[in-house]
């Protein structure tokens, strides 16, 4: 097993299969990048990713603008204007276009030209590479009607004016499927999806209403994504606890989520060894104001409710505001601390015969 690839570790992880370490990711954001330049490079040398992203071309979109990392402005390829006010820190859409459906709805232009992707250079970094290979799709539903509507129309409008609500939603979802039908033909891994469904304490909306339209649409994903023989991620900050059971029924294969706003131990009595967790370690608080003591402890908590010494965790960890390079570094020493210990530890005799 020591020869196995960084690919196939990743995959024997999702498996659920044991392997020689857990697989690592460090997400790192140009924040990071541009105030830690050589602890990151560092960090990067002496814990290389696992998992990468292959390269995508995307052709520009009549009507983008502005730099979405900049303060500033920037219209992005749905023409939503976000207003940035902290360099590398996402804006926000202060005024939604989509202000009344009766007028606007047909305004709301899907990127279609996104969808045409040249899988050539995709192909190509897959076969440069023996990482697993993970697509990053901008598909994110419930985040992008909030763009187009606003967040506090689309709230009303989920129990006002459902009939328009699940036109919005099932124009951005042809979409969404569209590409990923393309991308899955490529010679990539997986693909990984974000959508926000949490807030600190709870879901967004009801789990109930969430089941009966969004739930859907990420089945679809999974059955999209499966079908071509690929792996499925998802993204989602807060609390989503109620929404586990969900995900896994639906076939997501790893999911990455704030694990720190819910009851860790509780996650881990539920669904250990039924989806792997991609990370990760609490970037509100631990990462940002924690000692490297607390940020050990921070991971042999997750280790103890999650990790079972066959597959089912991804040493996934962000890199991003308020994060500092001595946290950061911690967290990866400590899993392979963690790994190493589960490796030496004694295996229970095979029965003769």
């Amino acid at each position: 097993m020591a020869d196995v690839t960084p690919r196939e570790l990743v995959i024997r992880t999702l498996r659920h299969e044991p392997t020689p370490r857990l697989p690592r990711q460090l997400w790192a954001g140009k924040l990071a990048e541009s105030r830690y330049p050589a602890e990151l490079a560092a960090l990067r040398r002496d814990y290389p990713d696992d998992i990468r992203g292959p390269d995508i071309v995307l052709p520009p979109i009549e009507g983008m603008r502005g730099d979405p990392d900049a303060v500033g402005t920037y219209v992005d390829e749905w023409g939503c204007e976000f207003v940035t006010l902290e360099p590398y820190v996402m804006g926000e859409v202060k005024t939604a276009p989509l202000k009344d459906y009766a007028t606007d709805l047909d305004r709301v232009r899907p990127p279609w030209a996104w969808v045409d992707i040249d899988p050539d250079p995709v192909n190509r970094s897959c076969a440069a590479s023996d990482a697993f290979m993970l697509a990053l799709a901008p598909i994110r539903p419930f985040e992008r009607m909030q763009f187009l509507r606003g967040t506090e129309a689309l709230m009303r409008d989920l129990y006002r004016d459902r009939n328009n609500l699940l036109k919005l939603r099932d124009r951005i979802h042809e979409w969404a499927c569209a590409l990923l039908e393309k991308w899955v033909r490529t010679d990539i891994d997986g693909i990984v999806w974000f959508d926000d469904w949490g807030t600190q304490t709870a879901l967004l909306i009801r789990p109930a209403l969430w089941r009966e339209l969004f739930k859907p649409l990420y089945a679809d994903y999974v059955r999209i994504i499966h079908a071509a023989g690929k792996f499925a991620f998802m993204h989602s900050d807060g609390y989503i606890l109620d929404i586990y059971e969900d995900l896994i029924e639906i076939g997501l294969d790893a999911i990455n989520s704030q694990l720190f706003c819910m009851p860790i131990e509780t996650i881990g009595q539920r669904f250990a060894g039924r989806i792997t967790f991609w990370g990760e370690i609490d970037r509100q608080h631990v990462l940002a104001f924690g000692t490297v003591d607390e940020t050990r402890a921070a991971v042999r908590r997750v280790a103890a409710a999650l990790y079972r010494g066959r597959g089912g965790v991804i040493a996934q960890c962000e890199f991003g505001p308020g994060a500092r390079p001595d946290t950061v570094r911690a967290v990866f020493e400590e899993w392979e601390r963690i790994g190493a210990e589960w490796q030496s530890a004694p295996r229970p005799a095979q029965p003769a015969g």
